[in-house]
């Protein structure tokens, strides 16, 4: 293909555009609309998936061990948690070490006590890379001898993982319903274009037009109206999420911990290129099959 050719042919797609004003901003409408809830539902999502990590870090199993237990063995276990994939690290704390956290909680109340009451609580605290896996991993320690009890937090880890399943697929069908929403409407802007032009098209091809110069135009009007559909969400959401984060930071710094949240750069790495391939792809995929069926060339 000549140069001139692709520019000519991307002349007439833009032409088109104008050409069929009222379809055109009904198509980028509902794009914009459909990548504007595509993208708020992505910041949330990861910034609910990174919140989740963050919790997550601070969920543990504990690991204690039979009385009398020697040394070597408490070393062997340790070696065994370290050989599961489904461990981040861990972290083990002594009995000496665990009375005088707790005394300090105790306060004046601990006062005297000459003893260690907790001389048995020698442990590992584990921590995970997915808090899903923690039923696993407990099933299998409490078959490893030497391990007399594993405390875990079954409920936190279930809801972390329902919770965050709810999210992803309610946002995947939204998106799913506006993606062919989207696409059934730059269809039926393209069909409007080919009557329009029908018998420009036929001319042409007497006069010896190739099959992709004549379906060209529409292609390439297609899948710019989804790239302007696509840029003018992001801008709005990239506003939306700095405000946003913004006004957190102000109004709710008492949450700090709770409210972990990813800067704009992390979301919008990933998001710009998803968002202008998706819109790019719903204005090729939505023309060029429309082409297809009504263009007998």
């Amino acid at each position: 293909m000549r140069i001139s050719t692709f520019f000519y042919t991307l002349k007439q797609g833009i032409i088109s555009i104008f050409r069929n004003k009222w379809f055109t901003l009904a198509s980028l409408a509902t794009i914009s609309a459909c990548l504007f809830i595509f993208g708020i539902a992505y910041s949330l999502m990861v910034n609910f998936q990174y919140m989740i990590k963050t919790a997550e870090e601070a969920v543990s199993i504990t690991v204690f061990f039979d009385e009398g237990i020697t040394e070597e063995r408490i070393a062997e276990i340790g070696n065994i948690i370290d050989s599961r994939t489904e461990v981040d690290h861990k972290v083990f704390v002594s009995a000496d070490e665990a009375w005088a956290e707790f005394s300090q909680e105790l306060g004046e109340a601990a006062e005297g006590i000459t003893e260690n009451p907790l001389a048995n609580s020698a442990n590992y605290e584990i921590y995970l890379n997915d808090v899903s896996a923690q039923g696993k991993l407990v099933k299998y320690l409490e078959q490893v001898e030497g391990v007399r009890k594993v405390n875990k937090s079954e409920f936190t880890a279930n809801m972390f993982t329902g919770v965050n399943s709810l999210v992803t697929y309610v946002s995947i069908g939204m998106i799913a319903i506006l993606l062919a929403v989207s696409v059934f409407l730059i269809s039926n802007t393209v069909t409007i274009g080919i009557s329009v032009r029908k018998e420009e098209i036929t001319v042409m091809k007497y006069i010896g037009a190739t099959d992709f110069f004549v379906r060209a135009p529409f292609v390439f009007e297609g899948m710019i109206i989804g790239l302007i559909g696509a840029a003018i969400p992001l801008a709005l959401i990239y506003y939306i999420y700095v405000f946003a984060l913004k006004f957190l930071a102000e109004k709710f710094a008492f949450l700090s911990n709770l409210l972990v949240t990813l800067p704009a750069k992390d979301v919008f790495i990933v998001l710009i290129p998803v968002s202008l391939l998706i819109g790019v792809g719903i204005g090729f995929f939505g023309s060029f099959f429309t082409v297809r069926k009504h263009l007998k060339v």
